[in-house]
């Protein structure tokens, strides 16, 4: 039963990865070329960064960051309480 299990599994997961995979667009062709431009043309105006990454990264997308910083900090926590413990 857990063979079959496993095996449907994969299957299942092989095919929304090859699924997921049909989809991709080629490298070098943006899908919204206006989003480009309107932080391109904007981001200097409404934020005051010179850098159009900066102003993306820290102000319109700052809680998504801030996300990944929470993410990033509790997976390194967790590691080094794991390490610490198995040092003891």
């Amino acid at each position: 039963m857990s063979r079959w299990l496993a095996l449907a599994s994969f299957f299942l997961g092989a095919g929304l990865l090859i699924f997921g995979a049909v989809g991709v667009r080629p490298f070098g062709d943006p899908p919204r070329a206006e989003m480009d431009a309107y932080f391109n043309r904007y981001s200097q105006p409404e934020v005051a960064a010179n850098n159009a990454v900066t102003a993306i990264v820290f102000d319109y997308r700052g809680y998504d960051t801030l996300g990944e910083a929470t993410v990033l900090f509790t997976a390194v926590s967790g590691v080094a309480l794991i390490l610490r413990r198995l040092r003891k």
